[in-house]
């Protein structure tokens, strides 16, 4: 395995840090941003690096619109106002200084005070997820006689959760900020899957 190297592309705006993954597999150079703000750079392993400093200072202009949406919309779902959601109920957000962790007391959140504010939610979330839907998975599979290989709680772009023929499942640390309803049929919806994987009348009828 090829651990990523760390570049940065500079343009007329300022710099891009970025990492280079070089892949067996990628026909293409591709750029994509994480919704952490990270961007990685994935070209194939007989190219050289400057195909991703060129890729980079060609997508520049995108790049950067990518991380102000990214930007935005970590502020707007995790750090909106003084409350956050939390499986239909809504935490009191309150900062404290010093502090470096999320913890939560009772409807109360208390947070790092700073520009670590965002970022250590997301960290909360996603510790919390991995505790719900880890729990609620192994209910759901003792009820339907299933059982799965793999648990992952991941930050997908286009997914709520996921199941392959493995038996691994994934799911969403965003389905937090849902109702808890949502979450329950996410979860059975992907365990479901476990016993089949297309979303055949046999399928539904399992669902239901």
């Amino acid at each position: 395995m090829t651990v990523p190297t760390s570049r940065t592309a500079v343009d007329a705006a300022g710099a891009i840090p970025y990492q280079v993954r070089r892949s067996d597999r990628a026909r293409r150079v591709r750029v994509r941003v994480d919704r952490d703000g990270s961007v990685e750079v994935v070209i194939p392993r007989r190219l050289g690096e400057h195909a991703a400093t060129a890729a980079v200072a060609e997508l520049t202009p995108w790049i950067e619109r990518r991380l102000a949406e990214v930007g935005r919309q970590r502020a707007a779902v995790l750090a909106r106002g003084d409350t956050v959601p939390y499986l239909g109920e809504s935490l009191t957000v309150v900062s404290e200084g010093g502090r470096e962790r999320v913890a939560r007391r009772g409807g109360t959140l208390l947070v790092p005070d700073g520009p670590g504010r965002t970022a250590a939610l997301e960290r909360w979330y996603r510790r919390m997820a991995r505790v719900e839907i880890g729990a609620r998975v192994e209910r759901a599979c003792a009820v339907a006689g299933l059982s799965y290989n793999r648990l992952t709680i991941r930050d997908q772009r286009t997914r709520w959760g996921s199941c392959t023929r493995t038996g691994s499942l994934s799911f969403n640390w965003r389905l937090l900020l849902a109702p808890e309803a949502v979450l329950d049929y996410v979860i059975w919806h992907e365990v479901c899957h476990l016993a089949v994987l297309d979303h055949s009348p046999r399928f539904w009828a399992l669902v239901a």
